[in-house]
């Protein structure tokens, strides 16, 4: 899952970018207003970090600007904006959660896994398809009731794909999900995590759509 990080102040944004990412998350981070509203309008993501205080044009204006073109990609506010009726505004212009700084971090990421899952059109924490079970809660994964390990890009591509079955990702898409602008993509990088995940769940598990992509079927036979 690809992350968009909108923030102005270095130490926050650091640590957010940290855990992030050691939550397996791809995440580009830009610290102002200008830059948020022309990323946005170039490049899609599964979720946008939003703060509101943000230099060259007000996280607000983001928000509003990214609605007017119906985009529909989920937006949690993290601000320091906390009376009422700023967070009432910020619902009302369109964000689909609000937390208030200082936020506690396991708290950030319980709010982004449940806007993934809304975004996706699914209530259960648990994804589970022909004995395959991930938990992107805990990051575990099992496999006819045993453990599985998988590396932290085999998980990402895991979990995007079980979260959406039905859907067919193309390499180039789900490359762009997987690595944020500074990572570095090998030619065969997909191929290579595809193979490694069916060696470890089976060969079953994910779908070659010969021309097309990848996908996990809607149905568990």
């Amino acid at each position: 899952m690809r992350l968009l990080l909108i923030e102005d102040d270095l130490m926050i944004g650091e640590s957010v970018l940290d855990l992030l990412r050691d939550e397996g998350y791809a995440v580009d981070w830009v610290k102002d207003g200008d830059m948020a509203h022309t990323t946005l309008g170039t490049q899609s993501y599964d979720l946008v970090l939003l703060d509101l205080g943000l230099p060259k044009r007000d996280g607000l204006a983001v928000l509003r600007a990214l609605r007017a073109r119906k985009d529909r990609t989920p937006v949690l506010i993290t601000t320091a904006r906390d009376s009422v009726g700023q967070r009432i505004e910020g619902l009302d212009a369109g964000a689909d959660d609000y937390v208030v700084k200082p936020y506690d971090l396991d708290e950030l990421l319980a709010r982004i896994r449940a806007l993934v899952r809304r975004a996706a059109g699914r209530a259960e924490p648990v994804y589970t398809y022909q004995g395959v079970s991930i938990d992107p809660a805990t990051r575990e994964v099992s496999a006819q009731g045993l453990p599985v390990v998988l590396s932290s890009r085999e998980w990402a591509l895991l979990q995007l794909l079980m979260a959406r079955p039905g859907t067919i990702f193309s390499r180039k898409q789900l490359e762009e999900k997987l690595y944020s602008w500074k990572d570095e993509v090998s030619s065969n990088a997909i191929e290579v995590y595809i193979h490694g995940l069916r060696k470890k769940l089976g060969n079953g598990l994910i779908q070659n759509i010969r021309g097309v992509g990848y996908m996990i079927p809607t149905v568990d036979p």
